[in-house]
């Protein structure tokens, strides 16, 4: 019997979790967590989400701030913002939503960001950590993916993993935690060979290539884990919106197969900004 796994309920009980941390630090006098979201420009899905996570911080008891910036701030100007908020003792974690407008360096204002505030783990010195091996930041898709894996009790140990996409925000990160806690790990790609024979030896697949329904029902092998990363809009005349989500595997083909499985939406989605939190909560505590 396939178990469909569910992110969202699994999302709440986290954020309940840390909301109870927070208000036992709060009734103890101390500083709740701060986290700074800082957006350059008016892409509407990024404000969408920017006030999702303000929501989230307000539910757990965290201090909340938005850094609203128009599309022509400049490097020097961005970076700036960047670092008066590495001096705030106020703020604990710093979010640089992405993708920033063309003429700025990403990875420049990625890099400004204190390693010690760096919740959504991109920066550099986090992610040799985590190649290392060493307790850092990490990345929220991947580390929420690993959290569904623990809390559902899915053994990783010695098991065949394989990471569909290479991405530096969700598959590099996804293969060193899979790495880490002992599992053998593959990575595919667009270049890679034979991918179905690829998915078929997999005990653990994460998908998370981008391409909506890429991996077919029929490749899973019986009986293993799909957590389906991706988040597609596919056109759909019988939905009032005109589309609908999918993710990067055909689910119903391979909820045939799976012994577990994430939907799309509300399986790894719902994760994300749980573990925004989480890491939030984890700078407070480990750095003020």
């Amino acid at each position: 019997m396939t178990t469909i796994i569910d992110g969202k309920k699994l999302s709440e009980e986290i954020r309940g979790e840390i909301a109870a941390t927070v208000k036992i630090m709060a009734a103890a006098g101390q500083m709740p967590p701060g986290l700074a979201v800082v957006i350059v420009g008016d892409d509407k899905a990024s404000h969408v989400y920017v006030a999702s996570k303000k929501k989230a911080c307000e539910a757990a008891g965290f201090h909340s701030r938005e850094i609203i910036l128009p599309a022509t701030t400049s490097q020097t100007e961005l970076i700036a913002v960047i670092q008066l908020l590495n001096r705030d003792s106020q703020i604990h974690g710093i979010l640089l939503q992405l993708p920033l407008p063309s003429h700025l360096n990403e990875f420049a204002a990625l890099e400004a960001i204190d390693p010690h505030k760096d919740v959504d783990g991109f920066h550099p010195v986090n992610v040799g950590y985590l190649s290392l091996g060493i307790d850092t930041f990490v990345p929220c898709t991947p580390m929420g993916v690993i959290e569904i894996l623990k809390r559902n009790n899915i053994a990783i140990e010695g098991k065949n993993a394989l990471v569909i996409g290479r991405s530096n925000i969700v598959g590099k990160p996804m293969a060193a935690l899979l790495t880490k806690a002992n599992a053998t790990v593959t990575i595919a790609h667009s270049r890679t060979r034979d991918l179905p024979k690829l998915v078929a030896q997999a005990d653990i697949l994460v998908a998370g290539i981008g391409k909506p329904e890429f991996v077919k029902g029929a490749w899973i092998k019986d009986g293993a884990v799909v957590i389906d990363v991706g988040t597609n809009s596919v056109n759909d005349p019988t939905s009032q919106r005109g589309y609908r989500l999918v993710g990067d595997v055909e689910f119903i083909e391979a909820a045939k197969r799976a012994s577990y499985i994430t939907p799309v939406p509300g399986g790894v989605g719902p994760m994300t900004i749980a573990m925004l939190l989480a890491n939030t909560l984890k700078s407070r505590q480990k750095f003020s």
